[in-house]
């Protein structure tokens, strides 16, 4: 299948944490006395961020589950297995690129393709790219004055309860603090006019859903509630890419996505 590039959307904007936020990080070593659960960092400045990964991969469980009922993805129908046999794990991932052009999930989000000799080159990259995000520089000031112990987050102490023996299994977590902010971009390859305004919105709704739902781990003990702010959309075609001449197209969030399909045209 032809794919043409035509244009990119760009859309930056801010995070904000409206309760204490906690992405993991692999532990290979257990301390006494240290966190048992830690968030990710950045290796060279130290500070908290939130990966590109764990934006994009809850944007799409969100987005799979709204139009699941309209694309027919019911139990294991339209999902495969990427887990195992004892511990299935089951996601919609559409076989090759033709269904996953026609499909609003797999077009937005991208799609493996099945695995096999027959089947090499079915492959549907993403259109969206997802930056990872970091601390504002006022975030940054900010937790640096805090006084918890740790840089840039907070201890959150829990006990998980055994509801037969009543015996408490404390546990510490790290967290960034309600309030920090973090930086966001998205980028979106405008390849055909037909579906940019589908996909957008598709994208828009996602990003709704995520502002009712929650970001990272322990969603349902109060983390991770965010709020979503948008800074800048702007569209640029080819041939401004090209020669920087030319209109350049903005728009204040995506609910106005329709003005850019006649950017386009």
């Amino acid at each position: 299948m032809e794919r043409n590039l035509i244009g990119k959307i760009i859309i930056q904007g801010k995070i904000k944490c409206l309760s204490g936020l906690h992405i993991g990080a692999g532990k290979e070593t257990i301390e006494i006395g240290a966190i048992d659960a830690s968030v990710v960092r950045d290796p060279i400045t130290k500070e908290p961020y939130i990966p590109g990964s764990s934006i994009k991969g809850k944007l799409r469980a969100l987005l799979e589950k709204a139009l699941a009922i309209n694309l027919g993805i019911m139990g294991t129908t339209k999902r495969r297995n990427i887990g195992s046999g004892v511990n299935p794990v089951y996601v919609h991932v559409c076989p090759d690129l033709e269904e996953a052009y026609r499909c609003p999930i797999c077009r937005l989000f991208g799609s493996t393709g099945e695995r096999g000799r027959d089947r090499e080159g079915r492959n549907f990259p993403s259109r969206l790219m997802v930056r990872d995000a970091y601390l504002t520089e006022e975030s940054v000031r900010e937790l640096l004055e805090i006084d918890t112990g740790l840089q840039f987050t907070e201890w959150k102490f829990e006990n998980a309860i055994d509801r037969v023996t009543s015996s408490a299994n404390p546990r510490q977590l790290e967290r960034v603090p309600r309030g920090a902010e973090f930086k966001f971009e998205l980028v979106y390859n405008v390849e055909d006019k037909d579906t940019l305004q589908e996909d957008l919105a598709n994208l828009n709704l996602a990003i709704e859903l995520l502002k009712l739902d929650s970001l990272g781990g322990h969603g349902s003990r109060g983390y991770g509630k965010v709020d979503i702010f948008y800074e800048n959309i702007k569209a640029y075609s080819i041939d401004y890419l090209r020669t920087g001449q030319g209109e350049v197209k903005e728009i204040g969030n995506l609910a106005e996505s329709s003005t850019l399909v006649s950017f386009f045209n």
